[in-house]
């Protein structure tokens, strides 16, 4: 009887000393899911892309995390079961932060979502780390769906939180979460991933990059490193591009101009090749998703602009049933889409999905 009374003693000491320990996940864990293109070095994850998260679940009382910043001018939502209860600004020293305390005791889920798009820098993800007496519990399930959002700074959610009006493009006022691209993969619940960059086009941007030169990469700002196309197979893409060729080939003083154009703004023949050969690329990558060309909801929708009619024809020139196209309605208001027209944008294009797409 008395080893009997051993064992049990024994047992209760082993269960109370693993009970006072930090459970720590570290970013190589597979119960961490990990969404949008994420680079994995030895120590820690690589958040660069808006919309880019990580997610536990986990069975405790808090969690906290350990990043560190490339400049301190990212900001992450953190969402604990579904509901955001906080905004974290991380630092450009490697610090932990607390996400989430005093929760009852029982099973939770918690995300980090990357608000901001990479021109405001990367974020490495260390580790998360759970309360005494916490357990890490299966990763949350991938979900069936996937889709994919190839934009510029309307789908990056540019200054859609500045109330001010003053259309501010500091990393403080941009929240991806709240784009319509986002609300609309949650409204699927759908995988996403969000390729996108505020000022970039297909034929000229206002910086050097355009999206044909951006749209396979891992790390945004290495042109030799590619992403893995094979990793993430979306059913559905929305390519949103054009707004900010709308602008520049009308402006044959603008550098970018230039560069890319010299001294003649490029024909109707060459834009629509120059699409056309955008979704060339797109689909030798995806053989099998559905694409909507989209549009909007800025003045490239406006009444009279040729943009929409360039994108129609550069699709019709594709014989391909599975690519189609949809233009938001010009939201004619100044600056960019707030979150009301994030929204409106969000809602138009859920209806087209459901209504020409099954999956």
């Amino acid at each position: 009887m008395k080893y009997k009374y051993l064992f049990t003693l024994l047992f209760t000491l082993v269960v109370f000393a693993v009970s006072a320990q930090t459970v720590v996940i570290r970013s190589h864990d597979p119960h961490i899911k990990l969404m949008g293109r994420t680079a994995m070095l030895d120590e820690a994850a690589v958040l660069a892309w808006p919309g880019a998260s990580a997610s536990i679940n986990f069975y405790g009382s808090g969690v906290k995390v350990t990043l560190k910043d490339e400049r301190g001018d990212n900001y992450f939502n953190v969402i604990l079961d579904g509901k955001v209860i906080g905004v974290l600004h991380p630092d450009s020293i490697k610090k932990e932060y607390i996400l989430a305390a005093n929760l009852s005791a029982t099973n939770h889920t918690l995300e980090l979502f990357k608000r901001t798009e990479w021109t405001m820098g990367k974020t490495l993800l260390y580790e998360f780390a759970l309360d005494k007496g916490s357990a890490t519990l299966a990763p949350p399930p991938v979900n069936r769906r996937k889709m994919e959002f190839f934009g510029n700074s309307i789908t990056c959610g540019y200054a859609d939180i500045d109330s001010s009006g003053r259309d501010r493009g500091t990393s403080i006022y941009e929240n991806a979460y709240l784009s319509y691209a986002t609300i609309t993969a949650h409204h699927f619940n759908s995988e996403f991933n969000i390729t996108a960059r505020s000022g970039i086009g297909i034929l000229v941007s206002w910086f050097p990059q355009i999206m044909p030169e951006m749209y396979d990469r891992l790390d945004p700002n290495d042109s030799e490193s590619k992403w893995d196309f094979s990793k993430y197979i979306p059913d559905v893409v929305v390519i949103n591009l054009f707004q900010n060729d709308s602008w520049i080939v009308k402006q044959p003083e603008n550098e970018q101009f230039k560069a890319r154009f010299v001294n003649k703004a490029p024909t109707e023949e060459q834009i629509i090749k120059a699409y056309r050969d955008f979704l060339k690329n797109v689909r030798s990558k995806y053989p099998k998703a559905k694409i909507i060309c989209a549009l909007g909801s800025m003045d490239a929708t406006q009444q009279g602009s040729p943009w929409p009619g360039y994108i129609a024809k550069a699709v019709g020139l594709t014989n391909d049933k599975n690519i189609m196209t949809h233009f938001f309605p010009y939201k004619n208001t100044p600056g960019h889409p707030n979150v009301k027209e994030q929204q409106a944008m969000a809602d138009d294009l859920i209806a087209f999905i459901e209504q020409n797409v099954k999956w």
